[in-house]
């Protein structure tokens, strides 16, 4: 049976009753949804927190989950975003702070391409919440930034401002690992 047949049937399962149908969702699809939570949280035990609430809220909406629409994980991903921005909002994580004298330069290459996935979690970790937010959900996501502006309640400019401000951030990051690197193998 493939993937997707297969989470058919335990989400129906689930819907019947069978406890252990959501449990086998749950332990098939909780590596990738909480890679998706680590990256909106500030450290694993928020991360842990925000995938325990998704998969919450994914139990009590399995009834809404349309199979000819789409892919499980996918439905998901999208309510465990979602759970995220809903702390992020509650909690003003990702109000920024602009001054009118910055300047906005031309966007960074894309630096996504020289990063493994384990450097790259590890300098989304580090961000301000701000950019992190924005970066998520516009380069990860894929949300345009009439989206991302909609879902935070902030200016479309605020959000193309957090996205250059998040490239420039990770391509500060990188330059510095590479002199340290230089530095130690030169």
């Amino acid at each position: 049976m493939n993937s997707q047949k297969e989470d058919i049937d335990l989400v129906y399962r689930a819907l019947k009753g069978q406890q252990l149908a959501f449990k086998k969702l749950y332990a098939k699809h909780q590596r990738s949804l909480f890679l998706v939570c680590l990256r909106y949280a500030k450290d694993k035990a928020t991360a842990e927190d925000f995938l325990q609430e998704a998969f919450i809220s994914i139990y009590k909406n399995l009834k809404k989950f349309d199979q000819s629409r789409g892919v499980f994980e996918a439905w998901a991903k999208r309510i465990v975003i979602n759970t995220c921005l809903m702390h992020i909002r509650r909690n003003r994580l990702y109000a920024v702070n602009i001054t009118g004298e910055e300047q906005i330069a031309s966007q960074a290459p894309d630096i996504l391409s020289q990063l493994s996935l384990q450097e790259m979690l590890q300098l989304i970790q580090q961000m301000p919440y701000g950019y992190k937010t924005i970066f998520n959900l516009y380069v990860i996501d894929g949300y345009s930034h009439n989206e991302i502006a909609a879902e935070l309640g902030i200016a479309v400019g605020t959000s193309k401002s957090q996205l250059l401000k998040a490239r420039n951030y990770l391509k500060k990051k990188l330059q510095a690992n590479q002199q340290v690197f230089n530095s130690e193998h030169g």
